[in-house]
């Protein structure tokens, strides 16, 4: 860059670098953000930015002069964005489908978050669903949080990652893996061959020489592993096979004596290639599968680290731009910047990313399951923001928050990661603006948890003869108000308190094993009952959307995922070919009803059906007890369901469409459903909202549902296309699956979605709705439950009978009841003050009576009093405390004790000035009292109080209360 003129490639790092302009931008001119720089022309064509930098600004010249040599040497083939297409593009050339990522939050229930690019494939690999390719690739999106503590401390470690993968279901197998993986790193991306090294399973021969006699791969590039490292299982259980793993070596200079792959100094991995060949049993064996699978990843952000030619992976140009971004809010030069600085930035990179995917996929911070994972993250990011000194939006607003503003770049790189991020844009910065500002309130409410913890410590009320600070209390500081350990240290040093790192330690460890246990394992079963029938029957026929009863034949008997021939008694599972039972879905909950039939000797048999769920692909289980004979396989049976209990759930299910209508025209379009329960007895319904409703938002809402069940509107049910049924505008369920033909219920005119439950035929039949509660159920999350048809009038009945109960009881008419209530609240005040002052009283008089029998002790002749006051509640002992320090006067010290009516201890220790500048001190007294009456508390030096829950050692906690207060005033001068 001479005389303020630069030519800067236009990679993304560099453009980010630049205030956050959109890559994409095809033609830009005018000023941008950086003081003292102006953009003179960008086209996309030639990929040249081209700035005018004053002369006054020498330092920003500099960087961007770095910036711009960087920039120039990347080649664009190597940009990340073309990483991933070369990859798919590469697989697309040799027979596979590119098929698109799937959701963060995945189907299968056995997950928390998608953690494998092989878990979209997961039914195929199982065998319960033939596969619609033999060959597939794509780039998936991740998120595992299982490593979050080594997030940007290492080069490679990331909650949010892409996995790029290339799948065989039964096509070819480790020769072309291996082939297809080589050509790929040596060909199409151009890695130095003497620079690629390979693992294998140490049993795996094969894979052995095939890279040695095939690939040409020299043996001391070539390392056999063990299980540990190269042997591949979903579980004990379940599809299972060897790893070859491919490793770039960054420092060849080394040599190849000694070499070992797990040097992360050295060492890469950045492909495996599972041969997924054999099925483990429950005995540990093995077993070759009928169809031997392909599953490889290859880490996007780890290619892009080689091929770029960066330390790290949060150096190219996939997550340097938002380190970039928050660098720039902290006034901070990354480069110059120490290692916990770097740190700091990397993680708010890496975390950015991950979040802003997840809300975008339907995740929303909550203290729960998902929503606890975005939660935690935010808060990382918040809390090494505010390490750095990011203050405010960056727009000059000191109470803005900037993580939103962070995300936008994110989003500005996701279009050819998720195209549906940008248009879910205005939704996750809302998010992130009320996550971060009531975090920043958490903040503030620890920095008070803090100071007291430290008033604690330094008085001794934590217990500890040292102060400390307990390792639960330093983890409750860092996990729930987002304390970080090193703020914790430096504040307790600087007042002269200890901390127990090692208790921290084990809480976190804590959390790690629960964290890795709950989230981060991929369960595959092969050879159970699920997947062999899934592979051996038909889809199950639903006849329920005509008929509650029908004919069918049992193709399936089981009892504890047992298959069997037939069954007499107990709790069984059946498949019938064709059923009217509706299995639990869409979050209609399954029908109950009977199965009945005759056996082979021509008994009848009955089977009371309880509970019908989906089983594999298609199949409908039916779970219930066998109450008379026996049924065997193969038997014709009638199948008939609970009809009342089926309307009800039609009732609710319909109402529950209409109540999303209603909300939407109450609250506006943005409202969207969550989670719904359809059940026989009510519905619940959870919808976004950052905010709770109105009394008034509710009773409109609820007045527009009944109003459109008194229009008596026709439902009407059409099988369609999906495309065709969204171009409609049929509403979907955000986050659900559908088929490529699904079904849609329009009641015209006021809703429209996609669903396969069971519907009223007319909104008429609903009778009316109640809604009983409107509440939140996590951040930005509100519920409503409510009662439809036979249940709406069972719950108007239960009221009126309780207020017909109400009016006899206090006499009065129905219209009176509120006032009535109101006034026996207003004399029951009353009457409790009262007694609470007569209490105190009694309690007063007490003590005083007691007052004139104290002791006289030690040589300041201090009068001293250690009694219990019988049965007085906590309040009235305190007033009677109050009381009796000004009848005693100084010097004076006195413990007096009661017990409540709820069986409870009362202490209160108070010590007049005197003796408090004898050394005696309240609070530090009486704690031990109070512990050995199985309690705890603390005060102040002149007065304490403290409880316990066990009055029976109150008796002997007194003769030691006064052994203990004599002993000391007895010793003080």
């Amino acid at each position: 860059m001479s005389n303020g003129l630069g030519f800067l490639r236009a990679s993304s790092t560099v453009l980010q670098s630049l205030s956050g302009l959109n890559p994409s931008t095809l033609h830009f001119r005018g000023r941008i953000g950086r003081p003292g720089l102006s953009v003179l022309r960008f086209s996309s064509a030639t990929s040249l930015l081209v700035v005018r930098c004053s002369s006054s600004s020498q330092a920003l010249r500099e960087q961007l002069a770095g910036e711009s040599n960087a920039a120039m040497t990347m080649d664009p083939e190597n940009r990340g964005d073309n990483i991933r297409k070369r990859f798919l593009t590469f697989y697309e050339s040799r027979g596979h489908k590119i098929l698109p990522s799937s959701s963060l939050v995945p189907e299968d229930p056995t997950v928390l978050l998608t953690i494998a690019g092989m878990l979209q494939f997961k039914p195929v690999f199982l065998g319960q669903v033939p596969s619609s390719v033999p060959r597939a690739t794509t780039s998936q999106k991740c998120v595992r949080t299982n490593d979050i503590e080594n997030v940007g401390v290492t080069a490679r470690h990331h909650t949010f990652f892409e996995m790029l993968g290339n799948f065989s279901f039964g096509d070819y197998f480790k020769k072309e893996a291996i082939r297809f993986a080589w050509e790929l790193a040596t060909k199409e991306f151009k890695l130095p061959e003497e620079r690629v090294f390979v693992s294998v399973f140490e049993e795996d021969d094969e894979a052995y020489a095939i890279w040695r006699d095939e690939i040409g791969v020299p043996v001391e590039r070539i390392k056999r592993m063990g299980a540990e490292d190269n042997f591949w299982a979903s579980g004990p259980t379940g599809p299972c096979g060897p790893c070859s793993e491919m490793y770039y070596d960054f420092h060849p200079e080394r040599g190849l004596k000694d070499t070992d792959l797990n040097d992360d100094s050295r060492f890469i991995e950045f492909y495996n290639l599972v041969f997924m060949q054999s099925n483990r049993l429950d005995d540990g064996s093995l077993i070759p599968l009928l169809k031997k699978n392909i599953d490889t990843g290859l880490g996007l952000e780890r290619l892009a680290q080689i091929l770029q030619k960066v330390p790290n992976n949060y150096e190219t140009d996939l997550i340097y731009p938002i380190i970039s971004f928050a660098a720039d809010l902290a006034n901070i030069d990354y480069k110059k910047a120490d290692e916990r600085t770097k740190t700091y930035l990397k993680v708010i990179g890496d975390h950015t990313r991950a979040v802003t995917y997840l809300i975008s996929d339907g995740v929303n911070p909550s203290n729960v399951g998902r929503g606890y994972i975005v939660r935690r993250l935010i808060r990382r990011i918040v809390r090494m923001g505010r390490l750095l000194g990011i203050k405010g939006d960056g727009k000059g607003n000191p109470e803005g928050t900037f993580l939103p503003r962070i995300s936008e770049v994110a989003v500005s790189l996701s279009p050819l990661v998720d195209p549906n991020v940008k248009d879910n844009a205005a939704r996750i910065y809302e998010e992130l603006d009320r996550e971060e500002a009531r975090f920043v309130q958490t903040l503030e409410r620890g920095e008070k948890l803090l100071e007291k913890l430290m008033t604690d410590a330094l008085s001794g009320k934590n217990g500890t003869e040292q102060p400390r600070l307990a390792g639960k209390d330093i983890f409750l500081l860092y996990d729930t108000f987002g304390f970080p350990v090193e703020i914790t240290e430096e504040v307790a040093r600087e007042r002269g308190v200890g901390v127990d790192l090692e208790g921290f330690e084990a809480e976190m460890e804590v959390q790690r094993t629960q964290s890795q246990a709950a989230a981060n394992v991929v369960k595959l079963t092969v050879g159970g009952a699920a997947a062999e029938l899934t592979a051996k029957l038909s889809k199950s026929k639903f006849l329920g959307y005509h008929s509650t009863e029908g004919k069918g034949e049992v193709v399936a008997l089981l009892s504890q995922g047992v298959p069997l021939t037939e069954a007499s008694q107990g709790e069984i599972e059946l498949i019938l070919d064709e059923t009217p039972f509706y299995a639990e879905s869409g979050g209609q909950i399954g029908d109950q009803g009977t199965i009945e039939g005759r056996s082979d000797d021509g008994s009848q048999f009955i089977v009371r059906v309880v509970d019908v769920v989906k089983a594999g692909q298609g199949l409908i289980l039916h779970r219930g007890q066998v109450e008379r004979g026996t049924i065997t396989l193969g038997a014709k049976v009638s199948a008939t369901v609970d009809a009342q209990k089926r309307r009800r759930a039609m009732a609710h299910h319909t109402a529950t469409h209409l109540l999303q209508s209603a909300l939407k025209k109450v609250l506006g379009d943005s409202v969207s459903q969550a989670g719904s329960l359809v059940a026989f007895d009510r519905l619940r319904f959870d919808f976004n909202l950052p905010r709770g409703m109105t009394e008034e938002e509710v009773q409109k809402t609820e007045d527009l549902v009944n109003g459109w069940i008194g229009q008596a509107v026709d439902l009407e049910t059409k099988v369609m296309a999906l495309g065709d049924a969204k171009k409609s505008g049929a509403i979907a369920m955000f986050g659900e699956k559908y088929e490529e033909e699904v079904r849609v219920v329009n009641v015209e005119g006021i809703s429209k979605e996609l669903c396969g439950g069971t519907h009223v035929r007319n909104t008429a039949d609903i009778r009316g709705i109640k809604i009983m509660s409107e509440q939140g159920i996590a951040a930005g999350v509100r519920r409503i439950e409510a009662v439809c048809g036979e249940a709406f009038i069972e719950y108007v009945n239960q009221r009126d009978s309780v207020v017909k109960q109400l009016n006899s009881l206090l006499k009065v008419k129905p219209e009176d009841l509120a006032t009535r209530v109101q006034s026996l609240q207003e004399e029951l005040r009353s009457m409790n003050k009262e007694a609470a002052a007569l209490r105190a009283e009694l309690a007063v008089a007490k003590a005083q009576s007691f007052a004139s029998s104290a002791e006289v002790v030690g040589p300041g002749n201090v009068r001293v009093l250690v009694t219990s006051l019988g049965t007085v509640d906590s309040d009235a002992l305190r007033v009677a405390a109050e009381h009796l320090i000004t009848k005693m006067g100084d010097p004076s010290a006195f413990v007096i004790a009661s017990t409540s009516g709820d069986g409870k201890v009362n202490l209160v220790a108070a010590f007049s000035k005197s003796v408090v500048k004898q050394g005696l001190a309240a609070g530090k007294f009486l704690g031990p009292i109070a512990k050995m009456c199985g309690g705890g508390g603390g005060g102040k030096p002149n007065f304490a109080q403290a409880g316990g829950k066990l009055p029976e050692k109150l008796e002997e906690a007194l003769k030691k209360a006064k052994i203990d207060l004599v002993d000391a005033l007895s010793k003080a001068s």
